[in-house]
């Protein structure tokens, strides 16, 4: 399923003003604001409801349910912020839950490329596989990795961390690129 070519030019400037300023925040703060993730889900759902009714309304509860059921998982490992996972959840009620999905996995894409990149560069290869060995042993045993291990918690300042608002903006730019694209062929 690609990634939906009908999303109108209202919701791609929403979408893109919702992660642009996120990322944003995020660089600089290194936080998303409540009010700007409150202010996202309140413009998904309202302009969803305008367009079309409660179908509408219903897809972006869904894209809302979709963004927060992708990302929660992760926050629970603390290898996501409460923020991040609100982002997502916001962009999910603009975009609905096929091309929230696809958001998530352009962002996971594009953002492990960005990862590799940053851990690369930092001289971090051989730690970061330590690190990869140490999530699955604990996992495995159903035990929470950041509680054996400080390096592991997005929290710590022990942590390589990547403002996760910038890499959900680099995914939206994927996802309209890609939309723009599709509809121009």
């Amino acid at each position: 399923m690609p990634p939906n070519p009908q999303l109108p030019v209202v919701g791609q400037v929403l979408l893109t003003l919702l992660v642009l300023i996120a990322a944003g925040y995020d660089i600089r703060f290194r936080r998303i604001p409540n009010w700007l993730v409150l202010a996202g889900l309140v413009l998904g759902l309202t302009w969803n409801s305008s367009t079309d009714g409660m179908a509408g309304l219903g897809r972006a509860l869904a894209g809302l349910a979709t963004g927060f059921a992708l990302y929660f998982p992760l926050y629970l490992l603390r290898a996501r912020g409460a923020g991040d996972v609100k982002l997502l959840a916001a962009a999910g009620s603009i975009v609905g839950p096929g091309d929230c999905l696809w958001l998530f996995l352009l962002t996971a894409i594009l953002g492990g490329l960005v990862a590799l990149i940053l851990i690369l560069l930092k001289g971090r290869a051989q730690k970061t596989l330590f690190n990869i060995t140490w999530i699955l042993h604990d996992l495995i045993r159903l035990r929470a990795p950041w509680k054996s291990s400080e390096d592991l918690d997005v929290n710590s300042p022990k942590a390589l961390r990547l403002p996760h608002g910038v890499l959900i903006a680099v995914g939206t730019t994927a996802l309209i690129g890609m939309a723009q694209l599709h509809r121009g062929l």
